[in-house]
């Protein structure tokens, strides 16, 4: 379900429409291929850190990434949506990307270390 970003913009929304989806910066703890997934995609353990601690989530993102190469990297996640079945895995998450030129996600990340949990703001 990806959008072209160059032609296809969501409908106006107020800054208290963008403090109701709860974005944080979490640490990939573990990763795996998702073989039942129709797609390239991983399963990820995600450490938010505090309250919120470790969430799954699985990301299309195997065309980029190998799973080695997660373990220790920072992302952002949506965590305040509800869970979503994906086959036999249940995303508790949303790991933020954007389309490359091909289509293929790539990660959002801080351009620097931060602490596990920051919100965006």
């Amino acid at each position: 379900m990806h959008r072209d970003s160059t032609e296809d913009f969501a409908p106006p929304a107020t800054y208290d429409d963008f403090l109701k989806v709860d974005i944080r910066v979490g640490v990939v703890v573990e990763a795996e291929p998702f073989r039942e997934a129709r797609k390239p995609s991983l399963k990820l353990v995600i450490d938010f850190g505090g309250r919120l601690g470790r969430r799954k989530s699985a990301a299309q993102i195997a065309r980029h990434y190998a799973p080695e190469d997660l373990v220790g990297r920072q992302v952002m996640a949506v965590v305040n949506f509800p869970r979503r079945q994906i086959g036999p895995f249940m995303s508790e998450v949303l790991t933020l990307g954007v389309p490359d030129a091909d289509g293929e996600v790539a990660l959002l990340a801080p351009d620097r270390a931060v602490p596990a949990g920051g919100r965006m703001f």
